[in-house]
């Protein structure tokens, strides 16, 4: 509406100046200039008003705008309504507040002060360092039903609550963990401990006699094979002939593989100790052969070339103890020679430079097949150039064994 009214006064504003140009009688020359000024003063004019209309529709404009955005702030924004709640929440416990005091100021001299409940569905009267809290869940022993410790403790008497006889309570047994018995593979018992339980046993055919006679043997076996140098073979292989070797056979056997693929450079020292060992007890040295050639086709299938070394290097130096058959040595050196791979050949020529020398004593043709097989694998040239100059130095030793 303002606009509309600013408009027409302008229009009747140019009307009278136009009027009055007319009017004015002049002669001809003096009426052009007073035209032409009369022009310039209303261009003027319609300029700046034009401009101050533009200005005030842009002001009114912003407002709209500025209007609408409140009221959208007002309508949408969720954090004007929780500050609203916030607030009335305030309010509400101010008011409990003030309640609580004035009641308080009110109430009579001679009354205590009440001190309420912490959790709901307890008794009104608390004790100073009560175990309410830790008491406040049902444990498996009380039958108690779903909801009891919510209702039906209001319900109880203040005297059961109270009296409770402590005596109903019945404790759980605990497993007894007997040190003998256990799975554990031998837990250490002190010596002191381990003489008075051994007085203590009279029957010697009871388990518990049986587990420690048994860890006692393990023990001495172990030591004796940890202790095993060039120096005291003869030493250990009699203290170990004073054990019970034939019924801790499976034991001695065990700890011996451990210590030869723990430390491969004493495997010469471990294979004379079973070839003494073997002389006297002979099923000894035919369950360690076993063992070492079941260790040697896992490590073959699982593609494991430390544990084919190490188990092929043992059964080497057993064949030079004359422990195991020759024939043996034959049968794996074909094996990893007949499907040449870079391991396989690897494998074999460890193989032939700890006992090649005694398989050309005792089977010169069965070694020859060998050695012309590794001759075709170089000519062929597919492996690595390492394993062929590897190859190269194994007819180099070969020709110091003739």
């Amino acid at each position: 509406m303002t606009l509309l009214r600013k408009t027409r006064k302008i229009e009747n504003d140019e009307n009278t100046l136009n009027t009055k140009c007319v009017k004015e009688s002049s002669p001809p020359e003096s009426k052009n200039i007073a035209e032409q000024e009369c022009k310039k003063d209303s261009d003027l004019k319609n300029i700046k008003l034009d401009q101050k209309s533009k200005t005030d529709y842009d002001s009114l404009e912003l407002k709209n705008t500025k209007v609408e955005m409140k009221r959208k702030k007002d309508s949408d924004s969720p954090e004007l309504k929780k500050t609203k709640m916030e607030t009335k929440r305030r309010r509400s416990r101010d008011r409990d507040r003030s309640k609580r005091k004035h009641q308080k100021s009110n109430g009579s001299d001679n009354e205590k002060d009440v001190e309420f409940a912490r959790y709901y569905g307890e008794p009104d009267t608390v004790k100073e360092n009560s175990d309410s809290y830790w008491n406040k869940y049902p444990r498996k022993e009380d039958n108690v039903q779903v909801g009891a410790r919510y209702y039906d403790t209001a319900e109880k008497n203040k005297e059961d609550v109270v009296d409770k006889p402590k005596d109903e309570k019945v404790l759980r047994p605990r497993k007894t963990f007997d040190i003998l018995t256990s799975k554990t593979g031998g837990a250490y018992i002190p010596p002191a401990k381990l003489r008075m339980m051994q007085a203590e046993i009279t029957d010697k055919k009871s388990t518990a006699y049986q587990r420690i006679a048994w860890e006692a043997l393990k023990k001495s076996i172990h030591g004796c094979i940890n202790k095993v140098n060039t120096s005291n073979i003869g030493i250990i292989a009699r203290e170990l002939l004073h054990e019970n070797i034939v019924r801790g056979r499976g034991l001695l056997c065990k700890s011996i593989i451990q210590a030869q693929s723990a430390s491969p450079t004493f495997t010469h020292v471990y294979s004379a100790l079973v070839a003494v060992i073997n002389s006297k007890f002979p099923n000894i040295g035919e369950l360690l052969l076993r063992r070492l050639v079941l260790q040697f086709k896992r490590g073959f299938k699982q593609n494991n070339k430390i544990i084919c070394i190490t188990a092929a290097s043992f059964i080497a130096h057993l064949v030079n103890q004359r422990v195991a058959h020759e024939i043996l040595a034959l049968e794996i050196l074909t094996l990893l020679v007949e499907s040449p791979t870079d391991d396989s050949v690897e494998v074999a020529i460890s193989f032939l430079k700890e006992s090649g020398q005694k398989l050309t004593e005792v089977s010169s043709k069965g070694i020859s097949a060998i050695f012309e097989m590794l001759r075709n694998i170089l000519h062929e040239g597919q492996l690595e150039k390492r394993i062929q100059y590897m190859i190269e130095v194994m007819f180099q030793i070969r020709k110091r064994w003739v």
